[in-house]
């Protein structure tokens, strides 16, 4: 029976080849889209799944409260993790995890027989942390006792892929008892594990023991026994016990931090709390960013999923389009088939195996697009993700399920249109007299409809993302960023020489100014300054930025003073410039006035002696901040290039002239740069690869939309082909034949268009409101979007609709 069905369904695919090969390019773009999208969602949330007893691990997180403004951060003070082993109950294992201040920055030293060291710069992934540690994930121990090996100061533990690094060729039992220097502290190689190959937030591969801080300088610089402040680098992890609770725990954790910190929680403006962040959060919580970490947006998967399900319901819609169209050149088949005995349901099964068979091709299609959609999508795939069907068997079992899926969807409702036909009425010619013809004509446009609802969705969104971008990217940011570069020198002992490289950099043929300070006006972090106003009723401490450079600062970023004057070059912090939104935020309603007023900082009283004009800080999607700057050197240079008239030749030369200043100063380091202007475009780097998502999603919509139009403008000419004929015997053009057949077409588009639009200027207006800064809805976008489609669909049409308005009318009335 089933080599019966297959050789029916393959004789009706020869003879409709068009539709067959339509059927399968559709369904085929959908799958291997949602194939793209599946390996890409399926790798994000799997993130941090493989831990035993994974939903009791939690990360100690801080919620705090300043003057209004809320602050997260996934970092805790450093004596936390001692207060919480000792004091806090229904915990199995507390785990800190710290790193050297700048992980960049750590250098590794192995001494060798030879005598000549080898050093390895700017080693990532290296932690302190306890045996903790290894109870939490794991690790299979090649080497050592996991019971002693992090308990003693001055050890560490070693990945295998690490431990081949700093010694290779040597066996891993060999490697144990040798010694290395990470920055300026001899390690003892204390054991090797082999590499977690899973996917997780855990990626250390070098493990000090915990108790070498308190043994080293690293103490004070790690703070570990400051309560009221933090850095980026400390945190902590805990494992509850079982009967445990969350809850519980942070009730003990807010204990600890009132009676450490006695300062703190005061009034409702200054408030701290520590929570626990489940595990499974920390890849996807923007809130508390680790450095170097990679945080997912889950709201972009979910529109991932979407955007995979509106591809796949298009390739159904058009074979249900074309199949319903194409019913009744099988009705006498159907008709012949139930006179000879078939039930509906063997109709039903027979036809649900051609839609299993043409979507079994699609998916075999699919597999072999896959690759190519990964190039295509390189912005989307993270890094990790590769596409290999024979060893994937998640990926296996998705495909078959979304086989089955997609031909229930598509089949489904075109089998019991065909096996629904009555046979004496079916032999009669008679199948389509009474209502179910138009009926099912009903049904096609409605579809139709909805596939070129989605399309142009797509297109209104894409071109109103473009159109935010482009704003953002080309608004006034209050300062001047086109040709400026900026880069940071290390921390230097010797005196004068980050004056000398300013004037060596200056004096280069091409640089127009140079300048040293902190960050630029906008740069990709944020630095808050803890200052107060005092009105004489109150004190106002407003959420403040600092920036500082020295005398060209404000000069080479163009930032106007509108108000007062600027700072003297002083030594100290004697004067302050404040921008517009600092003196609104301290009660003036014309910022000049706040000039002559003080500040509080740092125990000192210090004068507002400018007003500099509002610029952005950061990307359109914040207010402008209130900011104060101050006169100071500092380690980030600011360096304005002069125009390039000869193609980006002269700047080339003029930056290798830099690095050779630079290198002739610092030898030992890296010389890295980057333009002001591309820093900025980072901003938008998640609105950049939505709008490169949309954009890809719009054309895989349009091609599928225009598939299925396509097949129904075949079988329609086809089906009208003696209508063509008698019109064109009478004497009709063929611009009129053309406008006739395409005029029906034309309108379902542009009821799409009508549908749409409401929809796409809801969902539009509602992303939008996530900016403080943004484009305005123009109505052109949309009326682009619907003109676009109407062309694309006259294009779709034109050629098939003309061939059949120059057919010679003999061919198509010799029958009559």
């Amino acid at each position: 029976m089933l080599k019966y069905y297959f050789k029916t369904a393959l004789r009706v695919f020869t003879r409709n080849k068009a539709f067959a090969l339509i059927n399968v390019l559709g369904l085929s773009v959908g799958i291997s889209a949602a194939l793209v999208i599946f390996l890409i969602v399926h790798y994000e949330f799997s993130f941090d799944r493989f831990e035993k007893d994974a939903d009791r691990i939690y990360r100690i997180v801080l919620d705090a409260r300043f003057n209004d403004a809320d602050g997260h951060s996934a970092a805790v003070p450093a004596p936390l993790s001692g207060a919480v082993e000792r004091e806090v109950t229904g915990i199995d294992a507390t785990v800190p995890v710290m790193q050297f201040q700048g992980d960049a920055t750590t250098q590794v030293t192995v001494e060798t027989p030879a005598g000549k060291p080898r050093i390895y710069k700017k080693q990532s992934d290296v932690v302190f942390t306890n045996s903790g540690y290894f109870k939490l994930l794991p690790f299979q121990w090649i080497a050592g006792s996991p019971a002693t090996a992090m308990k003693d100061p001055f050890t560490v533990v070693l990945t295998e892929s690490r431990s081949r690094r700093y010694f290779p060729g040597m066996a891993a039992r060999d490697v144990v008892g040798r010694r290395l220097t990470c920055n300026d502290i001899t390690l003892t190689v204390s054991g090797i594990v082999k590499d977690l190959h899973e996917h997780t937030a855990f990626t250390a591969e070098a493990f000090i023991s915990y108790s070498t801080i308190a043994q080293t300088s690293l103490k004070d610089q790690f703070m570990m026994d400051v309560w009221n402040d933090w850095m980026i680098y400390s945190q902590l992890y805990v494992k509850i016990a079982e009967g445990s609770t969350p809850g519980n725990v942070e009730t003990q954790l807010k204990t600890l931090l009132s009676k450490y910190n006695k300062d703190v929680n005061k009034d409702r403006y200054h408030t701290m709390s520590f929570r626990l962040q489940p595990l499974n959060d920390i890849h996807f919580n923007p809130w508390y960013p680790t450095l170097g970490s990679r945080i997912v947006h889950k709201p972009t998967l979910y529109g991932l999923l979407a955007i995979a399900a509106f591809l796949l319901l298009l390739g159904s819609i058009n074979f249900i389009n074309l199949t319903t169209a194409y019913a009744s050149q099988r009705a006498r088949e159907i008709g012949i088939r139930k006179t000879m005995g078939s039930s509906k349901a063997n109709l039903i099964v027979q036809f649900l195996g051609e839609t299993v068979l043409i979507t079994t091709l699609a998916a075999l299609v699919s597999v072999a697009l896959t690759p190519l959609l990964l190039r295509m999508f390189r912005d989307f795939i993270p890094p990790g993700l590769h596409f290999d069907l024979l060893h994937q068997s998640s990926l296996i079992i998705f495909l078959l399920l979304l086989i089955v899926a997609v031909s229930f969807l598509s089949g489904l409702y075109p089998a019991f249109v065909l096996s629904g036909y009555r046979p004496a009425r079916v032999l009669k010619n008679q199948a389509f007299a009474d209502k179910a013809q138009t009926r099912n004509a009903w049904v096609r446009k409605t579809l139709t409809v909805s596939q070129f609802v989605i399309a142009q969705f797509f297109v209104m969104a894409t071109l109103m993302v473009g159109k935010q971008i482009r704003f953002s990217l080309n608004t006034d940011m209050g300062f001047n960023k086109e040709a400026v570069i900026n880069f940071n020198i290390p921390r230097d002992t010797v005196a004068g020489r980050e004056k000398l490289l300013l004037n060596e950099i200056a004096s280069i043929p091409g640089v127009a100014l140079a300048s040293t300070g902190f960050f630029a006006p906008a740069d990709k972090g944020v630095a808050f300054v803890n200052i107060a106003y005092h009105t004489g009723k109150e004190e106002i401490k407003p959420n403040a930025q600092i920036r500082w450079g020295d005398s060209n600062y404000l000069k080479l970023y163009q930032i106007k003073i509108i108000a007062g004057r600027n700072v003297l070059p002083e030594e100290g912090v004697k004067e302050f410039l404040v921008n517009e939104s600092f003196a609104h935020a301290i009660g003036f309603t014309k910022a000049g006035d706040a000039v002559g007023r003080e500040l509080q900082w740092n125990g000192k009283n210090v004068p507002i002696v400018g007003i500099m004009k509002d610029f952005h800080d950061q990307s359109t999607h914040a207010r402008i901040s209130p900011m104060v700057f101050e006169h100071n050197n500092g380690s980030t240079f600011h360096v304005k290039l002069a125009p390039d008239n000869a193609g980006g030749a002269q700047w080339t030369a003029v930056i290798a002239g830099i690095r050779k200043q630079y290198k002739q100063l610092y030898p030992d380091e890296e010389f890295n740069y980057g333009f002001l202007d591309d820093t900025i475009a980072a901003f938008y780097e998640r609105e950049q690869q939505t709008a490169r998502l949309l954009g890809w999603a719009t054309a895989l919509a349009i091609l599928i939309s225009c598939l299925g139009l396509l097949g129904l403008v075949i079988y329609t000419t086809g089906l009208r082909s003696k209508e063509i004929g008698i019109r064109k015997v009478l004497g009709a053009t063929v611009s009129q034949i053309v406008t006739v057949l395409s005029k029906d077409f034309l309108r379902l588009v542009l009821i799409a268009f009508v549908l749409a639009a409401p929809v796409a200027w809801w969902a539009i207006h509602r992303w939008l409101e996530d900016y403080s800064y943004r484009t305005s809805l123009s109505w052109w976008v949309f009326a682009l979007s619907g003109l676009g489609m109407m062309l694309i669909a006259l294009v779709t049409m034109g050629l098939q609709t003309v061939r059949a308005a120059t057919a010679n009318p003999v061919k198509s009335l010799r029958t009559e």
